[in-house]
């Protein structure tokens, strides 16, 4: 006995694929679109900070994550709507402070990957995404 229904269900799905609904991951803001832009240069650096020789490609992941983080400290985070009236402006306060301690972070990342210090900058890397993880828990809106 052969079994067909494999094959009628794969051509049914694959059909179906372009209709159903993908949330893509596109920002919604202008803030979400700076931190997207970051995210790839952030990853590359996580991977190649502790490799002298890729230490010129490194300075320029730090470029661009200095570029949105400059821009991003602009802006205020959407999150802000969900917080009562009389503390939104201690909310983007805080929110700012963080963004600069990011600047701050990433610059020590810069100095140490400058004097070829492969291992601090490695672990500076390692306190940038833990700042990072924080800060997202405090600032972000969680998703739905």
């Amino acid at each position: 006995m052969k079994i067909r229904l494999p094959l009628p269900a794969l051509i049914c799905v694959l059909v179906a694929l372009p209709v159903l609904p993908v949330r893509a991951d596109e920002p919604e803001t202008e803030l979400g679109e700076h931190m997207e832009k970051m995210s790839g240069p952030f990853r590359r650096l996580r991977r190649q900070a502790s490799d002298a020789s890729k230490n010129a490609n490194s300075l320029a992941q730090i470029a661009i994550i200095r570029e949105h983080l400059e821009a991003a400290l602009t802006l205020e985070p959407v999150m802000k709507e969900d917080i009562p009236a009389a503390k939104q402006a201690k909310f983007v306060a805080d929110y700012k402070k963080k963004m600069r301690e990011m600047i701050e972070l990433i610059g020590k990342v810069e100095a140490a990957i400058k004097a070829n210090d492969n291992e601090k900058a490695l672990m500076l890397v390692g306190d940038v995404s833990k700042a990072q993880k924080q800060n997202h828990k405090n600032f972000k809106r969680k998703d739905k």
